[in-house]
């Protein structure tokens, strides 16, 4: 999931205790929340820096339990819990799926009782109808892990023109049967993403479905604004007795839209007003970080995660200089990654990277091959540079546009300074910073963001960054690496079922993608919010670095 102050989601991007005493978190810092009893009632608002909310499962990037989770259901979910791992679990399938074929084949049957926001039963139909239509060239955008792994996936185009794929097939109304062009072990993960909501075929109108989608969730979208605000009222046909993982506290949920990330975020220190009913789905600024250590009534109301996602400088290795891997090496040493963290609120910002795969997926193997000072080292980069031959000229970095984004960059842009590497910044909004870096012909040399794996395995963290299939088409492989023999890895430990086998492969391609030095890890990210005095059950668990959207709910 791209995490430019997303998720979206970027990425992309986003909880605790029950009664009166709601959020009285493990200590002064605010930790990362606790859980318990949903009072139901009131308005609770989000607020966004995004200037439009984009409701179609099949565009989306969204976490299973952030945004669309609210509205869409999936064949299965997460649950997520503070100091627990994280687990697949049934949502609209009875359980998480039955292998076959040596896992080349997956079977779900439908739980009885589910329904449409009209009333109208779910079928098998409309879920295979869902995730085809996620084919369409009309519809890019979305996670896109299942098109490759479905057979007969790569060569299909949705089911617009009238074709239906194959490989999904529906024996009766509860059933669907799906056949994998190779054994894939994270099946159960792959059907927690958008794609695997339900969709009637009769409804569907790919050039407005995003605004009204029909919704399967406890929320239904009541309107949408672009710029303004995008308001959810509840579905009366969504069933608690159904659902194990969202709690459906509020009467209404508002995202407030096109919200500046550092205004919205000294609102909820101020805490008045409506702000005590809302919480942050931006990361809280490296200013009000700051501020709020010094505000105990809003250092109790901040909620910090663990290692999430990787902050990383991606080079377009396209570009002219940076095809040339001694030069990208430069990279590696001449990046200050300690005033990178410092431009992102210091030491709560996260921790100094340098591994692909980020902590607390299994599997991964810690390493540093550069061995360069947080701040860099400078005569080792101006040694390669010169070694190179090359003549950079000025290199283009995008970026976020909002005021911690444009800070990181301008720590990045001096400290290739040092080594006489000139950048230009080039800040865009969401929305355009996705459109120029993953479509079109690419016009950039640089990229700012990061990324939080979108399940917890080595693969989110490689396959979608690293593979040459993710090259463009809204794909997030925007260094546009491209290796056969990673190519290779990846396919080898996306087939293996073992997955302790899997995992050995994983962190083998993450060290050999390395060696070739496409991108620059620089921090994995401690994720900061902040919510409104009135909010309850906000926490984050272990995996994602992001609010349980599912769980939050307002005082009774």
């Amino acid at each position: 999931m791209k995490t430019t102050a997303f998720a979206a989601a970027a990425i992309t991007a986003a909880l605790a205790l029950a009664g009166c005493h709601a959020n009285d978190l493990d200590d002064t810092s605010g930790g990362q929340g606790r859980l318990g009893e949903t009072h139901r009632g009131g308005a609770l608002s989000i607020l966004s820096s995004q200037t439009q909310m984009d409701w179609d499962p099949a565009k989306s990037q969204s976490l299973a339990i952030t945004s669309l989770g609210l509205v869409e259901r999936r064949l299965t979910t997460w649950k997520i819990e503070p100091g627990a791992e994280p687990q697949v679990v049934p949502d609209m399938a009875q359980d998480t799926g039955k292998a076959s074929d040596g896992g080349k084949t997956w079977t779900f049957r439908l739980k009885d009782g589910l329904k449409f926001e009209d009333g109208t039963a779910i079928r098998a139909a409309d879920v295979k109808y869902g995730i085809e239509r996620s084919f369409a060239p009309e519809l890019s955008g979305g996670l896109s892990y299942h098109k490759a792994l479905l057979a007969g996936g790569k060569d299909y185009s949705g089911p617009y023109k009238g074709k239906e794929l194959a490989s999904i097939e529906i024996p009766d109304d509860a059933t669907l049967v799906f056949h994998l062009s190779s054994a894939y072990g994270d099946f159960p993960w792959i059907a927690s993403m958008p794609a695997f909501s339900a969709v009637p075929k009769a409804k569907d109108d790919p050039q407005k479905y995003a605004d009204k989608p029909v919704a399967t969730g406890p929320y239904r979208v009541k309107s949408n604004a672009s710029g303004s605000s995008s308001v959810l009222e509840r579905n009366p046909e969504w069933s608690a007795d159904t659902d194990e993982v969202r709690t459906a506290g509020p009467d209404s949920i508002t995202f407030k839209l096109g919200q500046d990330p550092t205004v919205a975020a000294q609102s909820i220190v101020a805490d008045s007003g409506d702000a005590a009913n809302s919480f942050t789905a931006d990361f809280v600024p490296a200013a009000q970080l700051a501020q709020v250590q010094q505000n105990s009534a809003a250092k109790s109301r901040l909620v910090t995660s663990g290692d999430g996602a990787l902050a990383y400088l991606a080079m377009n290795v396209e570009s002219k200089g940076l095809d040339n891997p001694t030069v990208r090496k430069a990279f590696e040493y001449a990046v200050d990654k300690n005033a990178f963290r410092v431009a992102a609120g210091g030491e709560i910002a996260g921790d100094f990277a340098s591994t692909l795969i980020t902590p607390g997926i299994p599997g991964r193997q810690d390493y540093n091959d550069y061995q360069a000072p947080e701040s860099g080292d400078v005569d080792k980069a101006k040694a390669l540079l010169k070694d190179s031959g090359q003549s950079l000229g000025t290199l283009t970095m995008l970026t976020k546009n909002d005021s911690t984004s444009v800070s990181q960059a301008e720590a990045i842009q001096q400290g290739l300074q040092r080594a006489g590497i000139k950048v230009k910044i080039k800040a865009e909004d969401s929305d355009s910073l996705a459109a120029d870096a993953t479509t079109g012909k690419p016009d950039y040399d640089l990229y700012l963001g990061s990324w939080q794996p979108d399940f917890p395995s080595a693969n989110g963290n490689i396959q979608p960054l690293f593979d040459s299939s993710q090259i463009g088409g809204g794909n997030y492989n925007i260094s546009r690496y491209s290796n056969k023999e990673v190519d290779g890895l990846i396919a080898q430990a996306t087939e293996e079922v073992d997955q302790s086998k899997a995992q050995e492969l994983w962190a083998k391609a993450d060290r050999r993608i390395m060696q070739d030095a496409p991108v620059v890890p620089l921090i994995y990210t401690k994720n900061s919010f902040l919510h409104g005095s009135n909010v309850e059950n906000f926490a984050i668990g272990s995996f994602p670095a992001y609010p349980n959207y599912l769980k939050a709910s307002l005082k009774g």
